[in-house]
């Protein structure tokens, strides 16, 4: 069976005051359909970068990323735009929600930008923030919620219209320990539940022990960690 993701010697750098900056220096690896990957590393070593790649938010200088056998620079820009709308969800580590509006109006823009119908997406989101623990909250401004609960909205949001793949960013990075492990814990259950492949870049290395597999990324390369 296939790679739900492969890379293939990938280079990516960039250009820093005139000067190249080389990030990563012929990555090669395959994410399986449904695995739970941690990505560990040191401050600035190009996780974040291999991420991006992931989700199409940047591409490889040179070498390939493929998703289901299809070299991701072969899409167009409107195929980029709906593989990162659509296929792939996206939790960070500070949570990028509106403040202007409420919980489940957060949750619900992925789907109104697809351009789902109104009523859809609301029970959509409704549902989704049930399940991650906030029914009480959802009319709630996301500018009065605690850490956890707006991690939780942002988790709510990248799942809301079932992506195959979540993709995240130190989901735990600004949260207490006792908040972060529930975190932690909420990914590993959706993934389960979900049935979606999961990708977690991360310093925490409690939740990268409890993923299915972890690889840490040292001077350009990946290594198994």
């Amino acid at each position: 069976m296939s790679a739900l993701y492969s890379f293939h010697d990938v280079f990516k750098s960039y250009d820093e005051g005139g000067k190249t900056l080389e990030i990563l220096k012929g990555v090669n690896m395959d994410i399986e359909e449904g695995e739970q990957l941690a990505i560990v590393g040191a401050s600035g070593s190009g996780k974040s970068t291999l991420l991006h790649l992931l989700g199409v938010l940047d591409s490889p200088s040179s070498g390939s990323v493929l998703f289901r056998g299809r070299d991701m620079a072969d899409l167009t820009a409107d195929e980029q735009a709906h593989f990162r709308n659509r296929t792939c969800g996206y939790v960070f580590q500070f949570h990028h929600l509106l403040a202007e509006f409420s919980a489940v109006e957060n949750v619900a823009m992925p789907g109104i930008i697809a351009g789902l119908g109104k009523a859809e997406i609301f029970a959509r989101a409704a549902t989704m923030l049930e399940r991650v623990g906030l029914k009480d909250k959802a009319h709630a401004q996301v500018t009065n919620l605690s850490g956890g609960e707006r991690q939780r909205v942002a988790i709510a949001r990248a799942l809301v219209l079932r992506p195959s793949v979540l993709l995240a960013d130190e989901p735990t990075g600004n949260l207490d320990e006792a908040t972060g492990q529930q975190v932690a814990d909420l990914l590993r259950e959706l993934n389960r539940e979900l049935g979606m492949t999961m990708v977690v870049v991360t310093h925490n290395r409690d939740l990268a022990r409890s993923m299915d597999r972890c690889l840490e990324l040292r001077q350009g390369l990946l290594f198994e960690a």
